[in-house]
Parts: structure tokens; sequence; C-alpha cells
């Protein structure tokens, strides 16, 4: 092990400090709450630390699974692997009075803080290898959590986002394998070089494994079409690990498609315009799915998508500019940065609504949050600052990645021809995309208005109903209050001092993607910049009133409003086109090729009976079995004839030994087919498997 080991520690720490959790919760509960606490908040304090004090720190531990593992602490890493620990720490101490009366709780620490160190591991990895290890422990690690409750309803989701991971993680694997197999190296550093150098004469396969790894780390970030998990999983977790999906999960699949943005595809113009339209489409849908849905956790779980979406055009737009990509670098990783505090605070006091009531339907919910000024406060910072509205956090990066398209057009316009073919040479194509960003964004003022209004402003229908709402005015204790309160204060501090704030956190990150300062400093406040978010929020009104007002709630007898559901049930991309492709249309195809396979194989199997390896007579077939059992049972044979012929004459002994053994071995081979196919055994033997690793890791 060479390099600084405390980036180990800052990995498999929190791991060890699970297991630890796991065996002091056997005994007192509140200081096992308490010792999670605490490790959160300690490694929260050594990378806030870590970063104060600049550098680059490394550690490189060789042989581990045959490839070794890699890590690196720059600025980057550390900006996302210091919101890592802070999130997790603030969601540990929620986590507390959410759980309070839950069940399983020894479980839920053990794998949260499992799935912390896994994703600490993916952030501050320094090859692809490495980033792959911990992205499926993370995986594996963080299923447990999403169903923790273990309802049906839970446990289906949970089966998708599993079936994404796994399926999606091995796909990445393969295109892991085929970059190693080009390039010869998976470590970043080198990565950019290698791929330059071995990319001319080899672009197809570029393309494939670039498919690969996208469909592998897209999944986990909600790319559409592979985001069917996210508005699912969210909505029926607990509140503190549908802040740390949304939030900081989903970012360690958006770290995989920036390696291949800046690592493999860097300045390649085509794959940029791929990655455009892919994220103008999932922001789209987002932020769609997020009008029209009438659940508090799903509406913010589908603007988790939507606001990907957005993180997706500006990586679109960071190769499409190549050298001149600096406004679509820095927005790009603010808008990553600022999601992760946003949903943060947003799911918490989501959490605070479902704590109380355990509902999140929109109508029974309606007014709870009337005369809790905290409440308010949290939620009223946490959407103005994903609408995009001035003087808050979202509306710096937003207009940064609006900047960059702006660029990308007057370079049209101007006539330069930035790429080789026709369709991202379009200036109109472009236009229409900038107003489609427009667009989103103002879905996302009109849906964060819907959520506000219904909780803050309108009446619950049932009279009791709201003044019990009214009358709760102790929904959450002072440890949960003060979290609540700090991660909001931080929304207004990044909004209202943007370059004290996000400006140096774009400088401290920047470098990873490849990008430098911007020529010219950034006026976020100027009229050009305010213009395109007046833009929003105006269209965001206009939505808000003729969809939401008008199109989705109908009028009772008694004169009260509800909402209703107006999305359309057979446009679902998981019902329609996932499970009967999946669960039909593959095992289908796959039983029709083995059953022709089948044929073809007998066909063979009869010429050759019939032609070379003819059977030989009836008297010298050998009996069914192994051929030890004919073998022993031919000399046991031989032994009784011998004894016939000599002591045994007056009472033979009447035994077939070959028949014996033979019908003994099928009914071996019977019973172990029968053992080996059964569940228990498989999880046995992967038990098995993983021990044996674990050994070996231990004992080389």
């Amino acid at each position: 092990m060479t390099g600084n080991p405390i980036l180990l520690l800052l990995v498999l720490g929190p791991m060890a400090a699970g297991i630890v959790s796991y065996l002091i919760g056997r005994r007192n509960k509140a200081l096992r709450d308490g010792f999670a606490i605490a490790v959160t908040s300690a490694e929260a304090v050594v990378m806030l630390l870590l970063v104060l004090m600049g550098g680059e720190v490394s550690l490189s531990v060789p042989g581990v699974c045959g490839m070794g593992l890699s890590f690196q602490l720059d600025g980057f890493r550390g900006v996302f692997a210091t919101v890592t620990a802070y999130m997790w720490m603030m969601t540990t101490i929620f986590s507390r009075e959410y759980l309070a009366h839950s069940r399983n709780r020894n479980r839920y620490y053990l794998f949260l803080l499992m799935t912390f160190g896994a994703t600490m591991g993916v952030f501050l990895s320094d090859d692809l290898f490495t980033t792959f290890v911990f992205f499926e422990l993370m995986s594996m690690a963080s299923y447990v959590t999403v169903i923790h409750d273990e309802k049906p309803e839970t446990l289906y989701a949970g089966g998708v986002y599993l079936a994404v991971a796994v399926i999606g993680g091995l796909v990445a694997l393969m295109g892991i394998f085929m970059l190693y197999s080009v390039t010869g190296t998976l470590q970043l550093s080198e990565l950019l070089a290698a791929c330059q150098a071995a990319f001319p004469g080899n672009e197809a396969w570029f393309y494939v494994l670039g498919g690969c790894i996208l469909f592998g780390f897209g999944a986990k970030a909600g790319m559409y079409p592979l985001h069917v998990w996210l508005p699912m999983a969210h909505p029926v977790a607990p509140a503190p690990a549908s802040a740390l999906l949304s939030g900081i999960i989903t970012k360690s699949g958006i770290f995989g498609v920036l390696v291949l943005c800046t690592r493999i595809f860097a300045e390649n113009a085509y794959w940029g315009f791929v990655i455009l339209l892919l994220g103008v489409v999932t922001m789209l849908l987002g932020g769609l799915l997020a009008i029209f849905s009438l659940d508090l956790k799903r509406t913010l779980a589908c603007s988790s998508m939507s606001q990907l979406g957005f993180i997706f055009v500006g990586m679109g737009m960071m190769d499409l500019l190549g050298e001149e990509n600096a406004l679509a670098v820095r927005g790009t990783l603010l808008h990553m940065f600022n999601h992760s505090n946003l949903k943060l605070v947003l799911f918490m006091a989501a959490g605070v609504v479902v704590m109380n009531l355990h509902k999140l339907d929109l109508n029974d919910i309606r007014g709870f949050g009337r005369k809790k000024p905290l409440l308010c406060y949290v939620f009223l910072m946490g959407s103005l600052g994903i609408g995009g509205i001035p003087l808050f956090n979202g509306y710096i990066s937003k207009t940064l990645i609006h900047e960059s398209i702006v660029e990308y057009i007057e370079l049209l316009e101007e006539g330069h021809s930035v790429v080789s073919f026709a369709a991202a040479n379009s200036a109109t194509l472009f236009h229409v995309i900038e107003w489609l960003f427009i667009i989103t964004g103002a879905m996302t003022v009109a849906y964060m208005t819907k959520l506000f209004v219904v909780l803050f402003a309108e009446k619950n229908r049932d009279r009791a109903v709201q003044a019990s709402f009214e009358a709760n005015t102790h929904y959450c204790n002072k440890a949960t209050a003060a979290v609540l309160a700090v991660s909001a204060t931080v929304l207004t501090i990044l909004g209202v001092l943007p370059y004290l704030t996000l400006n140096k956190i774009a400088d401290l990150g920047q470098g990873f993607l490849n990008g430098v300062s911007p020529k010219h400093a950034v006026n976020y406040f100027s009229l050009t910049n305010l213009k395109g978010g007046l833009y929003s929020i105006v269209i965001g009104a206009a939505i808000y009133l003729l969809v939401i007002r008008l199109g989705m709630r109908v009028k009772q007898p008694d004169r009260t409003y509800v909402y209703v559901n107006r999305w359309p049930k057979h446009l679902d991309l998981l019902e329609l086109v996932y499970r009967p492709l999946v669960l039909g249309l593959l095992p289908t195809v796959a039983g029709f090729l083995c059953r022709c396979l089948d044929y073809v194989l007998d066909g063979l199997v009869l010429l050759g009976r019939k032609t070379t390896h003819k059977q030989l007579r009836e008297g010298h077939l050998l009996p069914k079995g192994f051929e030890l059992a004919y073998v022993v049972g031919s000399l046991l044979d031989g032994v009784v004839a011998l004894l016939n012929a000599t002591f045994c004459k007056r009472n033979p002994i009447q035994a077939d030994f070959v028949r014996f053994f033979a019908d003994q071995s099928r009914i071996y081979e019977e019973t172990k087919r029968e053992v080996m196919s059964g569940v228990s055994f498989s999880l046995m033997m992967f038990g098995v498997g993983i021990m044996v690793v674990v050994i070996y890791l231990l004992v080389v």
C-alpha cells in the first residue's frame, strides 16, 4: 500500500462502523444512534478540513481483487466527498427521530453506514475498476435501506431498483473490460491520453463500450429511458434514504458519465450531441411527471429526474463546445452540487410530513404546514432554489448551463462549423433546445408552487383534520429542527453570495472536468441573465394556473376541490415495455432458440449413431451410471462368480452389483440436481463464495 492511508479510512471506516453500530444496537439503541451520528459527523469534519487544507492526496492498494484499488482526493472529488459526508451527517441525525418507532433499525443503520462508505469509495476512486467495485457495493447496500418497511409495494419497488442496478452493473462491467482491452489502462489520470491515442481506428469499439458504460451509470443517474426505478423507489423508501438516493447516490451515476464525457469522449461532438438529446428528454419527461403527480415524495422524485436532465444537458454542451466549454463545465458542476443540497432540504421537509401523518397523497396532507413557520421557511428555501428563482442557488447553475447553450447558438450563427455533422450545426435546433430548457424550468416553478400551496396555503377539506394540523406545533424535536434550519440556511447563503461561495466551488472542481475559468466574469444578475429566469417564472405561473388549478382539480358537491390524477395509466414505461420485455419476450425468444438448438443437437446425435458412432451389440452395452459404478460392480460380480463356483455352489449368491451401483448412481444424480436447483443451495453457495473471497483478501 502506497500513499496516504486516510483515504482508505474514509472509505472503510464507515463500513466497519456499521458493523459496530449493529452490535451496539443489540444492547443499547440510544447509544447506537449516537454512535452513528458521531461517525458521520467526524467524517464530515475530516473531509472539510482536508478540502480546506488543499493539495492532492492519493493511495494505491495493489493486489486487491486482482487489479488493485486506487484513490485520489483533489478538488472535484473533495467537493463531492464533502457533500456526501455532510448529507449523511444530516440524514443520520434526522433518522433518529424519523425511525424512532420503526422496526429493523439495527439493520437500517448497518446498511446506511455501509452505503456511506461505498459512496465515498466511488467519489474518491482514481480508476474505473475501483469506481465499479464501490458502485456495486453501494447499489447492493442501498437496496436494504430502500425496502426498510418491507411492505409489498416497497418490495416491488426495491426489486425494480435492484434489477436496474444489477443489469446496469453487468453491462457497465462489460464496457469497462472492453475499454481496458483497447487502452490498457483504467486509471482516470491516464485515460484521456490513452483514449485519444487509441480512438483512431477503434471508433466503433469506443462507441459500443461507451454505450455499455453509459447504460450502467446512466441507469443509476435516472437517465431516460432507464429512469423507471426513480419515481418508484423514492416514495416507498424512508425519507432520509430518499434524500440520499436523490441527492447523492444518483450523483455516483453522474460521476461515471462525467468520466465518459471528460476522459473517454472529451470534446467528441457526436457523443456530446447524444448526451444532450438524452438530457433534454430526461428533463422534460421528469417535469411532466412531477406536474401530474399527486404524491408528495413521488413529485420530488420526478423533480430529481428532471434536474438530473439539466445536468446531462450541461455535460452534452461540455463536449459540443470543446475548448470553449467553461460555462458548461461550471454550470454542470454547480448544478450537481446545488441539486444535492436542495434535495436534502426538500426530502427532509417531506419526511416531517410523513413522520406526522404517514400519508403522501396531496389531498390527505393538504393544509398540514399552516401555522408552522420553520417548516414553511425550510420548504420555501428548497422550492425557490430548485425553481431557479434569482437570489437562490439553483438560479446560478441553471443560468450557466443556459448561457452555454446561448454561446453555442452564437457560434453557429457566426458561421463557425463547430462539429462535422449537420444536426448539431443547426442553430434552429438549438433555439428549440434553449426554449425547452426554459419551459422545463417553468415546469419546476409550477410543480413546486403546487406543493407549497397544498401544504401551506390551502386548507384540508375536513375541518376537524385541519384544526388538528394547526394545533400540532410540536411536529419535530429540536435536533430535527436544527438540521432543517441549518440545511435550508445554507441554500440561502449560496444563492445570495454566489461569488464568494459557488464560484469558489467551481474553481476548485473544474479541473477534473477539463474546464478553465471563463474569459470574462459572469454577471449572474445582469438584465440578460435575469430575463431567462423571468421567462421561467411567468411561464411557470401560467402552467400552474391553467394545468394544475384548472385541469387537475375537481369540484365536489360540498363546494370543495380535490386533486385528481390526469396522467394516462397506460403511459407507464415499466409496465408497457420493460416487464413484457424482460418477463415475456426475452424468455420466449430464449426458449425458442434453445428448442431449435435442442432439435439440431438431437439430429446430430442421431446422425452420429447411424454413421460414425454406431452402437455395439446388445450384449456389450454399458449400463447407465458412472463408469466407476460399472468398474466396481464388475469387480464385485467377478468375486460373486468365483464364490458361486467354489464355496457357494449349494447356495449361490444372487446379486447384480453392476445394476445396483448404476441405480444408486442415478438416484444420486437426481437428488443432486434437485438440491442444486434450489434457491437455498444457491444462497448457501453464494455465502460460501463470499467467505472464500474475504478469507483470500485477508490472507493475501
